[in-house]
């Protein structure tokens, strides 16, 4: 295995102009992920906890040349460079996807490189997902950046030293946190027994990436507190899963029925909306987020709670 300290680089030429910042950004979890960092140039840094060890990955912007450059420092190096095509999406086939409708027209018009990243890297995406089950944004980021500063570990390499790079904790530590700790991490029983359940099973959901999406699904939502929405987070980021569509959060079936119809709609209208886009449903679910389609929000912002459950 590589030293901590000597990189690993490679190259690779995609066949398109691969916007790599844009792919890679779905990957973090708010501007504060300790696990993901963006540079001003479009560099970015990720550390991550890999079947071969843990990784600290940069990928640059694409060069003059046509060039994808990588750096990967740590005993994941070679597995997590090998997948560099697939991270970018290069295992993505938009063929197919042709939309007729004048708004989502003009935001593949402005987004075609964009691609469905796959990062093969199941519960880096799962536990996230089940920390934002239920609760705002900003709650749920806070939650995983203090569980992430707490239990994970320094992603390895001096350029992560010195950024203060950090991975998920590992699934044994996550099966270890006290009760009480979850709630000082702002996550209530619900989703902390879930998180300590599929923590449980990590090995088994890891191999996912070896089956079709569907199969990954149907196995996926077996578990106990693992929905639909959480299946399909997951399966957008580990498995590249180009028709993983939301279903079940608070903002994608009314952003999505305000671009498409003018005016907010529910799961069962968005369903019927999105079906003519299969296999490219979450296309059209990010088109709507990256051409800003969103429909206006005049709804006051949630007070989030100021102290922890079972506490004056």
């Amino acid at each position: 295995m590589p030293a901590t300290d000597s990189p690993l680089e490679r190259s690779w030429r995609p066949s398109w102009p691969c916007p790599v910042a844009s792919i890679l950004l779905s990957l973090r979890r708010g501007a504060g992920d300790p696990t993901f960092q963006l540079d001003p140039d479009g560099t970015v840094v990720k550390g991550w906890r890999t079947p071969e060890g843990l990784v600290t990955l940069a990928v640059r912007a694409l060069s003059r040349d046509g060039e994808v450059r990588a750096t990967a420092w740590g005993p994941g190096a070679d597995w997590v460079l090998d997948g560099l095509p697939e991270l970018l999406g290069a295992g993505d086939d938009p063929t197919g996807f042709d939309p007729e409708h004048e708004v989502l027209a003009a935001a593949w018009g402005a987004y075609p490189h964009w691609r469905v990243p796959r990062t093969r890297l199941v519960m880096d995406a799962l536990v996230p997902a089940i920390i934002e089950q239920k609760v705002t944004g900003k709650e749920a980021f806070t939650s995983q950046r203090r569980l992430v500063r707490r239990y994970g570990d320094p992603a390895p390499g001096p350029e992560a030293e010195r950024r203060g790079l950090m991975v998920l904790p590992a699934p044994e530590t996550l099966r270890a946190i006290p009760s009480w700790e979850w709630l000082q991490l702002l996550v209530d029983p619900a989703r902390s027994r879930t998180v300590v359940r599929v923590a449980e099973r990590a090995s088994a959901l890891e191999r996912l990436v070896d089956v079709p999406v569907e199969e990954a699904d149907r196995r996926l939502r077996t578990l106990p507190g693992v929905g639909v929405w959480t299946s399909a987070e997951t399966r957008a980021r580990a498995l590249g899963d180009a028709d993983a569509v939301s279903f079940g959060d608070f903002h994608v079936a009314k952003d999505i029925g305000w671009a498409l119809t003018g005016k907010p709609v529910d799961d069962e209208r968005l369903a019927e909306l999105l079906e003519p886009y299969r296999p490219h449903r979450l296309r059209v679910q990010v088109l709507v987020m990256q051409g800003r389609l969103r429909r206006p929000r005049r709804a006051p912002r949630m007070t989030l709670p100021t102290h922890l459950p079972g506490r004056v």
